[in-house]
């Protein structure tokens, strides 16, 4: 049985970041990979973080061929929306806006970043459909 998505150590997670960045390895690239951004570990201990990926669904293995290659088998943006979904459920209550305020006020932002934002807050504004009390808003499941 698999972990939460969003539950890594610091360790797995700089493994997975690699994978993210650079694409699937096996272990050996995977090592070098991480060697060149400065972690340098043994390579069992490489093969027991993958390991540890593995079982918590971060990671899928191809065992195909004699060097097995591991992969990402979430994304870093599926990963990044359940850290952020049990840190809202853990200390906002399941809500949010808090979290989403408390990010945006505690950071600067270009330009281009506000123009960003402002493009997806226009989106979310604009309903796809009007639900039948003729509402803008539409339900949630």
């Amino acid at each position: 049985m698999t972990e939460k998505v969003d539950v890594a150590t610091h360790a797995e997670l700089a493994v997975l970041k690699t994978i993210w960045r650079d694409g699937p390895g096996t272990v050996r690239q995977l090592d070098d990979r991480l060697r060149t951004a400065g972690r340098q570990w043994a390579y069992t201990t490489l093969q027991t973080l993958l390991s540890r990926l593995e079982s918590k669904g971060l990671v899928h293995v191809d065992r195909s061929s004699f060097a097995h290659v591991f992969a990402a088998a979430v994304s870093r943006d599926e990963f990044l929306n359940g850290r952020l979904s049990s840190l809202a459920n853990d200390i906002c209550d399941g809500t949010r806006l808090p979290l989403m305020l408390a990010l945006v006020e505690a950071a600067e932002f270009s330009s281009e970043d506000i123009a960003q934002f402002r493009e997806l807050l226009d989106k979310l504004d604009r309903p796809s459909k009007r639900n039948k009390s003729g509402s803008s808003r539409t339900p949630r499941s």
